[in-house]
């Protein structure tokens, strides 16, 4: 059994929730949401608006989200900004008390909204230096607790958040993704319209293996001029290929890609083979490098939030060469750039850290980028992508 967490950390007495880290470490603050307890990974957000699409992520399965802008859920909650309607964030760290919303397309309050869809809120801790800790020490292992009644058995929870593995070589996509086959419909929102509904005929059909999808990607999809039919993430070659697909998109989603890859690389290779057009976007994009013969390390910290500067690099975008956009970006795994075969070109780079960020594999219509085009949120810079994509079908 664990020891019982450090006794320098003592309760405060309106304290109704806790984080307990694998090393020990407590944190204490006022619970919202669900209540009970949870364990995962704890990582940090730098977005300053979209808390319900980061929430909703199915990419955050297995985490915790710590967000640093302090005022999150006073804009309140709506169905149109769910991006994902299975697994997503465990939960959320906010600065500051969640105050009733003020927003006219708010139907519904965050705590609420959180305590529906089983996922725990903690308030009122400094999620600056929370931040801090974590790109010092990494990403840690913890578990977050709720109790009304301030109870809680702080060695047990300890214990927990030791024993849990971590999400390196954990495979989630499976748990996350669609089980059948899905007609995508639905494509760009418009503020008192909703989304639009563009017919199907005479466009590329593009079938988008669901590793944990958002649905905005979907929508930019057939915003870029697609009709797009949705398998899961474990859809066989021959599955794929019976729907005719004039290319296949990879999508983003949660956990390890080597492990995932195990199942879907050997039917991303076999595309390639074919000279069937992909894209893939985050996780999407690691498996197609690993496909390539490239390699995949868990990050330190990871790179999340709405604010990533990423270069355009590798002689392959002629006058916009060197153009930076400013994206949206959810990953904690990334392409080791210095693994690349002589055939993929790295496209983009992170101007944070270096990291790659695209590729480009020579003699295909194949390339990926790491971070998200489709935004939601984020800006919008780089939609060229979906164009590139579909016009080139």
């Amino acid at each position: 059994m664990a020891d019982a967490a450090p006794s320098h950390a003592p309760q405060p007495k309106d304290a109704t929730a806790v984080i307990v880290f694998a090393d020990g470490h407590v944190a204490w603050g006022r619970g919202f949401g669900a209540t009970g307890e949870a364990v995962g990974e704890l990582c940090f957000n730098t977005s300053m608006t979209g808390y319900q699409e980061v929430m909703t992520d199915p990419s955050y399965a297995g985490q915790f989200v710590c967000f640093t802008f302090p005022h999150i859920g006073n804009v309140g909650t709506n169905p149109d900004d769910v991006e994902g309607l299975c697994d997503s964030a465990l939960g959320c760290v906010v600065r500051e008390d969640v105050t009733d919303p003020s927003n006219f397309r708010s139907m519904g309050d965050l705590p609420n909204w959180m305590a529906e869809k089983g996922k725990i809120g903690i308030a009122g801790l400094d999620t600056r230096a929370l931040t801090r800790r974590i790109r010092i020490q990494g990403a840690p292992n913890v578990v977050i607790a709720h109790s009304p009644d301030g109870k809680f058995d702080l060695k047990a929870l300890h214990a927990k958040a030791q024993e849990w593995p971590g999400l390196e070589g954990m495979d989630l996509a499976k748990t996350v993704a669609r089980s059948c086959h899905e007609d995508w419909t639905g494509g760009h929102w418009t503020l008192g319209q909703g989304y639009d509904q563009p017919g199907a005929d005479g466009r590329p059909h593009v079938v988008a293996m669901d590793f944990g999808a958002k649905d905005n990607i979907f929508r930019n999809l057939v915003k870029a001029g697609a009709k797009v039919t949705v398998v899961p993430a474990e859809a066989t070659y021959d599955d794929i290929m019976a729907l005719k697909p004039d290319g296949v998109f990879l999508s983003n989603g949660p956990g390890d890609p080597a492990a995932t890859g195990v199942y879907a690389v050997p039917v991303i290779r076999a595309l390639l083979d074919a000279d069937v057009p992909l894209f893939g976007i985050c996780l999407g994009h690691q498996m197609l490098a690993l496909a390539a013969g490239a390699k995949t390390a868990k990050m330190f910290q990871g790179h999340r939030g709405a604010n990533h500067p990423v270069q355009r690099v590798g002689g392959v975008w002629g006058e916009t060469e060197g153009l930076v956009e400013i994206t949206s970006m959810n990953h904690g795994f990334a392409v080791d750039g210095d693994t690349l075969p002589e055939n993929v070109i790295e496209t983009h780079k992170s101007l944070f850290d270096g990291t790659n960020c695209g590729i480009a594999i020579k003699g295909k219509k194949a390339f990926g980028v790491q971070y998200h085009p489709e935004a939601s949120p984020g800006p919008q810079d780089s939609f060229y992508l979906f164009e590139k994509f579909v016009a080139d079908l």
